[in-house]
């Protein structure tokens, strides 16, 4: 069992952590993975990285394997604040990595 000093640092090892679902389904119904959000996290991963924002302490961007949600998706989860996003192009990612990350302010047009 973790003390509770143990559990504080393991929960702040990043600043923000950002999981994209990219589970693709294959009975038909609707995934994130078949909306490119695989593409979505890349190009988070990128941007994270060119504005010097990656490493520990700081922003983590993954990829998460189905977070049930993929009718509201493609969808991203941002910790440790727990807000939950829609994101259908790179524009949507830059907002929620500048007003979101960088701002401190939830991009409610996204918000699902």
């Amino acid at each position: 069992m973790q003390s509770n000093s143990n559990l504080a640092y393991a929960m702040s090892f990043y600043s923000h952590h950002i999981f994209f679902c990219t589970n693709e389904r294959d009975d038909g119904r609707p995934s994130c993975g078949k909306r490119c959000s695989g593409d979505l996290r890349d190009y988070a991963k990128k941007k994270i990285k060119a504005l010097g924002l990656n490493g520990q302490g700081r922003v983590r961007v993954n990829n998460a394997g189905c977070l049930d949600r993929c009718d509201d998706g493609p969808v991203v989860v941002v910790y440790p604040e727990d807000v939950w996003y829609r994101v259908d192009s790179k524009d949507d990612v830059d907002a929620i990595i500048a007003e979101h990350v960088q701002g401190g302010k939830i991009v409610d047009r996204l918000r699902v």
